[in-house]
């Protein structure tokens, strides 16, 4: 090992957030991401549609990347390929369900033919180029998701993907820790990457199959009423669940929402969710069956803007009415920040009658990561020699790096990375050794990257002060004022309400204006523009005190 070449991590994502999951490993001048996932946008990102991994340095690399491997299926973990498919071309690995699920953006993008698919298994090692990969399965909120684990020549780095320690989950599909501890007792985990989104949680997470039992005993409460439940798309075992209580009552089960009806008809056709045709209707024929024996699974549960849900709950939906013989039970929790939105839509129900059911009154959902018991029980069997916690904001690296002291793991063998920061793995260890840009890419519309904080903090100032338009004319050979000043505003003043004072602002204007023409022999339209901005500034200021955007239109006759 001590002559072997090192081995290079570099986080592009993941590492101080909750999405836009990626990590670089590089083996013999080879590079192997692991995963490759978008971000939804924060409340403060206006516009913004999604928020992808500054792929600048992997653009860099030109044809190094031998690959991507898909963990899961998630978007925060696959989302972005279909924008990096764009300038680059390789393989993307995965399991059969994972693949699938990422194969839906990347053939809308019309990208398919820039990758191949190569499906894997669990316990499957497959090498790609110079990594010698060991798939090892794992229980998350979506099913077939895998932990992987790259032997290379400076050691067994495992990256533990998504995870829980789900005793009974709904497929019986466990968590391997057995051999995540033949890993550990062979050759051992030279550095652990592990998933730190509930570090900060004591005990364990609650079991998947624990919600059935929950879903089992609402739909019994609510016999006789119409029952719409919302979860997210890829969670199919919810999905499941939901749909074995709505047999149970001898329901109907219908979908609501493009991506729920695609990976309802997508699981169903891969065997991993059983529904019988018997019970599965389309939502255009549901109008007319008895509300009692109807089940809807619906998209929206994060409150979505133009969600099936969303739709629902301010009577906009052509396929559902609701009101009050209605029942929405919302299986899921709001992701940090989404908390708003699906207060809106809860609200929203709640105003045309409809009983709502969620997290916070019963135990309508279970989370899909580990909690800090699960955490460390994992940090004893993979015994890692050097850790790096991943996947979280900072607060839940800080506490999952906690845990991995408190379970053994040396104080100066635990590293805290962010986004950007380039590690080393030698013989002597494991070291940063430098930063890429790691910033931020934002979606807006069809335009990537088109838009910067710039943009954003111009878009913030638009949205809580408005826009001051003066257009002017001048003629500066008179040294007068020829046309206006004319003001525009939208969102400073009510312009039909505020005539006086729009009044008083062009005459402060003109004054100015005058002055700066007389003093101005050059005629330079910059420099009249800058007095007419800086002039209307402090007058809006003074009089309002208010800083909205002062957009100056200076012309010469």
């Amino acid at each position: 090992m001590s002559r072997a070449a090192p081995v290079h991590v570099t986080f592009l994502g993941g590492l101080g957030e909750i999405g836009r999951n990626c990590a670089a490993i590089e083996v013999e001048g080879r590079i192997l991401l692991i995963d490759c996932g978008l971000m939804f946008p924060d409340a403060d990102m206006l516009g913004v549609d999604l928020v992808l991994p500054d792929f600048t340095w992997l653009l860099e690399q030109g044809d190094r990347i031998e690959g991507c491997i898909v963990t899961h299926g998630h978007e925060d973990h696959h989302g972005a390929l279909s924008f990096l498919l764009r300038e680059l071309s390789f393989p993307i690995i995965g399991s059969p369900l994972s693949l699938a699920l990422a194969r839906n953006r990347i053939e809308e993008a019309g990208l398919l033919g820039r990758t191949e698919l190569i499906p894997v298994g669990d316990r499957d090692r497959r090498s790609f180029g110079p990594f010698d990969c060991e798939f090892i399965p794992v229980t998350h909120s979506v099913p077939h998701a895998l932990a992987v684990a790259i032997h290379t020549p400076q050691g067994t780095i495992l990256h533990s993907g998504d995870f829980k320690l789900d005793l009974t989950p709904v497929d019986g599909r466990l968590t391997d820790l057995a051999a995540i501890g033949a890993i550990a007792e062979d050759e051992g985990v030279r550095l652990l990457l592990a998933d730190s989104t509930n570090a900060d949680q004591h005990g364990h997470s609650r079991s998947e199959t624990s919600v059935g039992k929950v879903l089992y005993d609402l739909f019994h409460a609510h016999e006789g009423r119409r029952i719409v439940t919302t979860c997210f798309a890829s969670h199919i075992h919810r999905i499941q669940q939901i749909a074995d209580a709505a047999i149970a009552f001898d329901r109907t089960v219908a979908t609501l929402g493009l991506s729920m009806k695609k990976n309802v008809r997508l699981a169903r056709e891969m065997g991993i969710l059983r529904i019988p045709d018997s019970h599965l209707r389309d939502i255009d024929e549901v109008g007319d069956l008895e509300p009692g024996k109807v089940c809807v699974i619906s998209t929206g549960s994060q409150g979505e803007p133009m969600s099936a849900l969303t739709l629902m709950a301010n009577r906009e939906s052509k396929f559902l009415q609701l009101d009050a013989n209605d029942t929405v039970i919302l299986s899921s929790h709001p992701i940090p920040g989404n908390e708003m939105n699906v207060s809106k839509v809860i609200d929203g129900l709640m105003r045309l009658g409809v009983q709502v059911v969620h997290s916070g009154i019963e135990d309508v959902h279970a989370t899909g990561h580990a909690k800090a018991d699960e955490l460390k029980t994992y940090l004893s069997i993979a015994k890692p020699e050097w850790f790096v916690p991943v996947h979280g904001e900072y607060r839940h690296l800080v506490s999952h790096a906690a845990l991995g002291r408190k379970m053994g793991v040396a104080d100066d063998h635990v590293l805290l990375c962010e986004d950007g920061d380039r590690i080393e793995l030698n013989a002597k260890g494991v070291r940063k050794v430098g930063r890429v840009p790691a910033g931020y890419l934002y979606v807006d519309g069809l335009g990537v990257g088109d838009i910067g904080h710039g943009v954003l903090r111009d878009r913030r100032v638009l949205a809580e002060e408005g826009v001051v338009v003066v257009i002017a004319g001048v003629d500066v050979d008179a040294a007068s004022v020829v046309l206006g000043p004319e003001i525009i505003t939208r969102g400073w003043v009510h312009a039909a309400e505020a005539e006086d004072l729009l009044d008083e602002c062009r005459q402060h204007v003109a004054q100015e204006l005058k002055e700066a023409l007389a003093s101005n022999p050059t005629g330079d339209v910059e420099a009249l523009a800058r007095v007419v901005r800086r002039s209307t500034g402090r007058f809006v200021n003074d009089r309002t005190r208010r800083r909205p955007m002062i957009v100056p239109v200076v012309m010469e006759a």
